[in-house]
């Protein structure tokens, strides 16, 4: 009983931060100098809503200004994640048996985690386009494809990380009511099959980021890299499909296995 009560304490404890944490965090983005995009939020999809109401944090008089904004975010975002890391392993545990508000407050970091994100995102678009602007005469157009290669990878890693996170928070979701209710065979068939998903998911996601330090360190093609885009967006994008095939030997003409052992 008295580890319990402890446990719980430990719980309240935590919740109470993560509700201070974006109370925090939506109080620095509300701060942040710009339009009237306030109160728009949830009314669009999340990425489509802060990509056309992002406070005008990009827009600040100069630099430095733009730069504490994000800093700020940054700082508030990562002390959230460390207590999303800690909520999903208490959601994981067998001690704890109504896990509805761990699942809910779980949620609502990754719902600050995404509007990050798409932060990040924009500002080092806009910063990439405004240098474009006046450099775009001198831009080899090597090194331009090798960025435009290099973005794609980025890109796809974060959306492959997303759905791991979608995944992990259905089979979350789906393992609280199969305690419930016993002996639900649906229910656990889709549970095994999303932890399939997860860990195909996150084999690519290893694999396109050994590739994208082998293209920060010009240890291979752009052009070897283009001839596996088709199948790996295949698999990002139907991956869940009932007929989808995937293609078991998309990496092996890189031979990145290898490089990963050398690597350690």
């Amino acid at each position: 009983m008295a580890d319990k009560r402890k446990l719980q304490g430990e719980i309240d404890r935590c919740l109470k931060k993560v509700s201070e944490g974006v109370e925090q965090f939506e109080d620095i983005w509300q701060k942040s100098p710009g339009t009237d995009w306030r109160g728009h939020w949830g009314r669009e999809s999340h990425t489509d809503g802060v990509r056309s109401l992002l406070p005008q944090l990009h827009n600040a008089a100069n630099a430095n200004q733009k730069e504490k904004y994000e800093a700020d975010l940054k700082k508030e975002i990562k002390k959230l994640q460390r207590l999303r890391d800690q909520i999903k392993t208490w959601v994981a545990s067998n001690e704890i048996k109504d896990k509805r508000q761990l699942i809910d407050n779980r949620k609502l970091i990754e719902t600050q985690m995404e509007r990050f994100k798409v932060v990040e995102r924009e500002t080092k678009t806009k910063a990439y386009s405004k240098e474009g602007l006046g450099l775009a005469q001198k831009v080899d157009p090597a090194q331009k494809e090798k960025e435009e290669v290099g973005q794609w990878l980025t890109n796809t890693i974060d959306t492959l990380n997303m759905q791991v996170d979608q995944f992990e928070s259905e089979v979350e979701s789906l393992s609280v009511q199969t305690r419930k209710k016993k002996g639900d065979k649906d229910k656990q068939d889709r549970i095994e099959g999303l932890k399939r998903h997860i860990e195909k998911h996150r084999y690519h996601v290893r694999m396109l980021e050994t590739i994208l330090r082998m293209l920060d360190n010009d240890s291979i093609l752009v052009d070897a890299i283009r001839k596996i885009k088709d199948d790996v967006e295949y698999y990002v994008d139907s991956s869940q499909d009932p007929d989808f095939e995937e293609n078991e030997f998309l990496y092996d003409d890189l031979d990145l296995e290898d490089i990963r052992e050398a690597q350690g």
